[in-house]
Parts: C-alpha cells; structure tokens; sequence
C-alpha cells in the first residue's frame, strides 16, 4: 500500500448510492467484466488525494488504498437498510425481536 494515491470516484448509472474509487487515469477496459456490467456506465463524481488516515463517510483511506493495491478498485456499496419493508398490520413496537 502506498502512503498516498490520487484516484478517482465514479459513481453507477445502474445503481444508487454505489461508487468505485480507482487510480486516477485507470482505464475501465482493464476491470473485470463482471463489475463492469453490473457497475453500469460510470459518471465522474471526483478525484482526490487518498491516504491511510483520510477519513470518508462510510470508510477509510486504508481500506481504499488497500483494496486498490490488492484488486486495482474498491467499490463502495449503499449501506444495508433494515425495515425496508414494513409490516403495517402490527402496532408500533409490538414488533418482534
């Protein structure tokens, strides 16, 4: 892992709130296929200065940078949600536990 790195953030034309984070200038044809047809087209969001203690909303610059040197891309997914579904027939906090 390298102290410091310069990539960018793309975020997906297929699915919200997920974004991969790779070397800047990393050309999309050298990822694997599957990621890119799940990925979807990418749209620019930014580019950055990463390092180890950098901190971001749902990880950090380690994992990142990590993750990059490990696999060329990280790819941050939205977080799991509980009570997507909600069960109306039931009062509130009756639920069960």
């Amino acid at each position: 892992m390298k102290d410091r790195e310069f990539v960018s953030v793309f975020r997906s034309s297929k699915k919200s709130d997920t974004y991969i984070y790779v070397r800047r200038g990393q050309q999309w044809d050298e990822l694997p296929e599957s990621l890119r047809a799940i990925f979807g087209k990418p749209v620019h969001s930014m580019d950055l200065v990463m390092t180890p203690q950098r901190k971001l909303a749902r990880t950090t610059g380690e994992q990142v940078l990590n993750a990059i040197a490990e696999k060329d891309f990280f790819l941050q997914m939205p977080e799991e949600r509980d009570g997507y579904v909600i069960d109306f027939r039931t009062k509130p906090g009756m639920r069960d536990s």
